[in-house]
């Protein structure tokens, strides 16, 4: 248990902080599966159209060190090669 008033602080920010990037961790995880929902669908514009909106948000995790570059770097890859193979 925090003891001193910067301790306290702390571990107020830690809950909000933790929060929000649970947050933005989940609208990743919903943006990869819109285009793996649609690869799975076989539209391969919708699929493109999807990545191209999930690109930006996987950028965007990665640049708030939410996730490391070289995963957002993976997932980019292998959904892009996804789609490509429609």
């Amino acid at each position: 248990m925090a003891n001193t008033v910067q301790a306290r602080k702390r571990a107020r920010q830690a809950v909000e902080r933790r929060a929000q990037n649970m947050s933005q961790r989940s609208e990743l995880r919903t943006a990869i599966k819109k285009v793996r929902k649609a690869v799975a669908a076989g539209d391969k514009t919708a699929a493109q159209a999807v990545f191209k909106e999930s690109q930006c948000i996987i950028d965007s995790i990665a640049d708030k060190r939410i996730i490391h570059k070289n995963a957002a770097a993976r997932h980019k890859s292998r959904l892009s090669a996804a789609v490509k193979g429609l």
